[in-house]
């Protein structure tokens, strides 16, 4: 039976899984990257589950990536500049083929890969950054760098806060969980012992006021960036991913509100967005779909 390695690679932690043609996971490992050498958490997955041979490796990444060279820059991952992450995966499995995405382009060719579907959609990731991914037309569309549909750092706020990226105002300011974080505790929030977006979304299920407002505050940022996406590729579907997107209706509800406020144009309405049927394995899924080739990836 063909399997192949997925892998993920997060800002705060990597998982691994090898995965069948036909999208069954067999095994699966996740690494917390707090306090450890990436690259030594990347061997220690590979070695760990690509010892029984493996047909192909997919990767998905936090970026920015550079799909030509093979390196990534993973802005949370300072450990990383230009790292060569196909080269590397290459010399510890030689002779097997090695491919790789952006996460959330992974997330987005997940989904299209186990919830076919037609038009043309964008994926996200909310996490610790915000990255996203699109399939046009039911391809997917990676760009000449592999950094197409890079959402978190699309401008949305030109008097804001710095961006780790170099920008100001990035959409990733605003809206990934650590930035709603921030914003909440300067503002006013009392967390309990956990001061994290999982508390965070939590005090907003409850409607605190300074938690609700932190989520309404990410959504308004998230909707600029999907109206500004869905203009210029009229896509017509969103899935969110990703840890701050586990949050549920707390974020997804104030988005949906948010993009009703906004879409002047008729074919703008026609943007759905829900969560990632997928969960937490969606990326895996979609490196998997990368290696195995299920779908076919523009050079």
């Amino acid at each position: 039976m063909t399997a192949v390695l997925a892998v993920d690679v997060g800002g705060t932690k990597f998982a691994a899984a090898v995965v069948t043609a036909g999208g069954v996971i067999q095994d699966r490992l996740e690494v917390p990257l707090a306090g450890r050498d990436p690259t030594s958490v990347l061997r220690h997955l590979v070695t760990a589950l690509a010892g029984g041979g493996v047909a192909a490796v997919g990767v998905g990444t936090a970026g920015p990536l550079d799909r030509v060279r093979g390196t990534v820059s993973p802005v949370n991952i300072p450990a990383w500049r230009d790292f060569p992450l196909t080269g590397t995966l290459s010399s510890w499995l030689p002779d097997v083929p090695v491919t790789m995405a952006g996460d959330a382009q992974c997330v987005a060719l997940g989904e299209w890969w186990r919830t076919p579907a037609t038009g043309s959609l964008l994926g996200i990731v909310v996490s610790t950054g915000i990255g996203g991914g699109l399939v046009i037309d039911g391809r997917p569309w990676l760009g000449t760098t592999g950094n197409a549909g890079h959402i978190g750092h699309i401008t949305v706020d030109p008097h804001g806060a710095p961006c780790p990226c170099g920008a100001t105002g990035c959409v990733e300011t605003i809206a990934s969980g650590p930035a709603m974080v921030r914003w909440a505790l300067t503002n006013g929030w009392e967390p309990g012992p956990a001061a994290d977006a999982r508390a965070l979304a939590g005090d907003a299920r409850r409607g605190v006021p300074v938690a609700v407002a932190a989520f309404d505050r990410a959504a308004g940022a998230l909707a600029t960036a999907l109206l500004t996406t869905a203009a210029l590729c009229d896509i017509d579907r969103v899935v969110i991913g990703g840890g701050v997107a586990a949050a549920g209706d707390v974020l997804l509800t104030p988005i949906r509100r948010a993009l009703a406020d906004r879409d002047g144009m008729a074919f703008l309405r026609r943007l759905r967005v829900e969560a990632s049927t997928l969960g937490r394995d969606g990326g895996l899924y979609g490196a998997a779909a990368l290696a195995l080739g299920t779908l076919a990836v523009p050079a």
